[in-house]
C-alpha cells in the first residue's frame, strides 16, 4: 500500500516538474528574444539522436570543410522523452532565440508553441527521404492524426526535400506554404555517391559484424504498425523463421533485422537459427547497413528511397496492405509506386530472395527520377550554400 502511494506521489511530482520545466522554457525563450540574433550562428537540435548522424552529420561535415563564418552549436537527445535539466532547457531556449539558423531533423515538440523571430530560420531537414505514406496534417481525421488546431510543424521557415515532386506532400504534412519547401536534396544521401566512403563502411562493418563476411546479406527493415511511438509494434507472427532458414541458409544467405526504433516488441530469434538471423536494430545508421546488403525487404518504410540509389533489389513484404492503406493511406498508388515485387506470404518472399539479381531496372530508374531531382552527391553542398547565403535566392 505504502509502495503504491510512493509511486503515485513520485508520478505526480515528476509530472509537475516536467510542466514547471516547460513553463520555465517558454519564459526563458521570451526573455532571450530581447537579445540580438547572432549572425551566422547555426544550432543543431534533435530529440531523436544523441550524436551526429544522418543529415546532421553531412551538413556539419560540409560546414567544417569550408572557410566559413558559420558557428555551430549542438543540443542532441536520443528521444523526446529523455529528461532535460533546467540548464539544458535554458540552452535550448537561448539557441532558438538567438541563432540565425536553427536546424531540426525530426519532430521537436518544444519549438512548436514558439513564435519564431523574423530573422531566424527554423529549418526542418527531415530524417526521411521522399514521401509516400501520409504524415502530419495529411492524416487529419485518421487514427493518430493531428487536430486542426495543432501547432506542430507550422512555424518552419524552410523544409528541405529530395525532389520537387514530393514538395507538395511535405507542405501539406507540415501545414506550411509550398514555397517554404526547397528541393535541395537529402544530405545523408551524399554517401551513396562516394565510392571510397562506401568501401570504408563495408570494410568496417565486416569487422563489426563478422557473420556477414562472404555471405549474401538480406536486410529486413519494416516500418512500425500502430498510431505512433507509444503504440508502435510489429507482427512477427508473419515471419516463418523455419522456412526462411531451411530455404536460404544453405545457399549462403544471412538475414539481418533492422526493426523501427519505435517498436517495443523485439524480434525473438529462435536459438536453433541464430547462425542465420541477426538482430542489428540497435545499430543507429541504417544507411551503413544498406551498403552491405544484397537485397532489402521492407514494406512502407522510406528506407526504400536510399536503397534505390544502390540500384539493387527491394522486396515489399506487405501482408496487411489493405489494412495499412485504410489506416495510414499513401500520397501515391502503392502498387504502382514501389520499384520492386510486392509479396504477401513466405513462399513468395523466399522465391524473390532466391531471384536476388532479377529486378525491373526501368521501374527503378523511373522511381529515382521522380524522387530525386539531383543524383549527384552534392545535396550537402547545396544546403550549406543556401545557409551561407541566408536563403536569399528562395525568399
Amino acid at each position: 500500500m505504502i509502495s503504491k502511494l510512493k509511486k503515485k506521489i513520485k508520478k505526480k511530482l515528476t509530472k509537475y516538474l516536467n510542466k514547471s520545466k516547460k513553463a520555465y522554457f517558454r519564459i526563458a525563450y521570451k526573455a532571450f528574444t530581447l537579445l540580438p540574433i547572432h549572425k551566422d550562428a547555426v544550432a543543431f537540435l534533435s530529440d531523436s539522436r544523441s550524436n551526429l548522424t544522418g543529415n546532421f552529420e553531412y551538413i556539419d561535415r560540409e560546414i567544417k570543410s569550408r572557410q566559413t563564418d558559420l558557428k555551430i552549436s549542438y543540443m542532441l537527445k536520443r528521444t523526446n522523452s529523455a529528461k532535460k535539466t533546467f540548464s539544458e532547457y535554458t540552452t535550448i531556449a537561448w539557441l532558438i532565440a538567438t541563432s540565425q539558423h536553427v536546424l531540426l531533423d525530426d519532430f521537436y515538440p518544444l519549438v512548436y508553441p514558439l513564435k519564431i523571430r523574423n530573422n531566424v530560420n527554423l529549418i526542418q531537414v527531415w530524417h526521411a527521404v521522399g514521401a509516400f505514406k501520409t504524415f502530419g496534417f495529411s492524416r487529419m481525421g485518421l487514427p493518430g492524426g493531428p487536430k486542426p488546431t495543432s501547432k506542430n510543424h507550422k512555424n518552419y521557415t524552410w523544409a528541405i526535400v529530395s525532389s520537387k515532386h514530393v514538395a507538395p506532400f511535405y507542405a501539406e504534412g507540415f501545414g506550411i506554404d509550398d514555397r517554404k519547401v526547397l528541393p535541395l536534396g537529402a544530405p545523408r544521401t551524399d554517401m551513396f555517391f562516394d565510392a571510397t566512403y562506401k568501401q570504408s563502411v563495408v570494410t568496417r562493418l565486416e569487422e563489426e559484424l563478422p557473420f556477414i563476411k562472404g555471405k549474401k546479406v538480406v536486410l529486413f527493415a519494416p516500418t512500425f504498425r500502430g498510431n505512433g511511438q507509444r503504440s508502435a509494434y510489429y507482427n512477427f507472427d508473419w515471419i516463418d523463421f523455419e522456412k526462411l532458414y531451411t530455404k536460404l541458409s544453405a545457399a549462403g544467405y544471412v538475414m539481418l533485422f533492422k526493426i523501427h526504433p519505435f517498436v517495443k516488441n523485439k524480434v525473438q530469434i529462435p536459438e536453433e537459427y541464430a547462425d542465420f538471423f541477426y538482430d542489428v536494430s540497435s545499430y543507429r545508421e541504417v544507411n551503413d547497413l544498406l551498403l552491405v546488403s544484397d537485397a532489402l525487404i521492407t514494406d512502407y518504410s522510406s528506407v526504400v528511397f536510399e536503397y534505390s540509389l544502390l540500384r539493387k533489389k527491394t522486396i515489399f513484404f506487405a501482408p496487411d496492405l489493405e489494412e495499412y492503406t485504410a489506416s495510414r493511406d499513401f500520397y501515391v498508388d502503392y502498387q504502382k509506386f514501389v520499384p520492386g515485387p510486392i509479396v504477401r506470404d513466405m513462399d513468395s518472399l523466399v522465391t524473390e530472395i532466391e531471384r536476388v539479381n532479377e529486378f525491373d531496372s526501368q521501374s527503378l530508374d523511373a522511381f529515382l527520377t521522380y524522387y530525386f531531382d539531383d543524383l549527384d552527391g552534392k545535396a550537402s553542398k547545396r544546403f550549406v550554400d543556401a545557409l551561407e547565403n541566408n536563403f536569399v535566392d528562395y525568399r
